[in-house]
């Protein structure tokens, strides 16, 4: 069975925390996941506010949630209506993935060649001698 999870990022506002937020609205958001699918969810109270991770079968199940009269009122009512609040899929904060993490590319051997610096070459401004053959001897131009 595979879990989808979301996350929703409340941020402390200027006159009101996101802990207050929770405290409030925390309890109508867990029923209204729990009565809607909700397998898992969890809270976590960070530095910058809270942040809710809560787990359905299907996106579908989420979207559902989202659109309760409970759910919509809860998030209507962040501390900062404007810039504190973030809805989006997986988990959030300082989690870890529910995905492994894939390789990264490599920094040393088996990257990208290193390009190769160009040979200098001196160059002599002036009067130019005449070519030398093999022989030692210069030719006539």
């Amino acid at each position: 069975m595979e879990l989808h999870w979301w996350s929703i990022e409340v941020f402390d506002g200027p006159r009101s925390s996101a802990a207050r937020w929770q405290g409030s609205f925390g309890n109508a958001l867990v029923e209204a996941a729990v009565t809607h699918g909700a397998y898992d969810w969890e809270w976590h109270r960070h530095s910058w506010g809270v942040l809710f991770e809560i787990a359905f079968r299907s996106d579908e199940r989420f979207t559902e949630f989202r659109d309760l009269p409970a759910v919509r009122a809860a998030l209507d009512a962040v501390p900062d209506p404007v810039n504190g609040l973030l809805v989006y899929p997986g988990r959030g904060g300082s989690s870890g993935r529910v995905q492994p993490r894939r390789p990264l590319p490599k920094t040393g051997a088996g990257a990208a060649p290193i390009p190769v610096e160009p040979s200098r070459t001196l160059l002599r401004l002036g009067p130019t001698a005449p070519p030398v053959t093999t022989s030692g001897v210069a030719e006539a131009a």
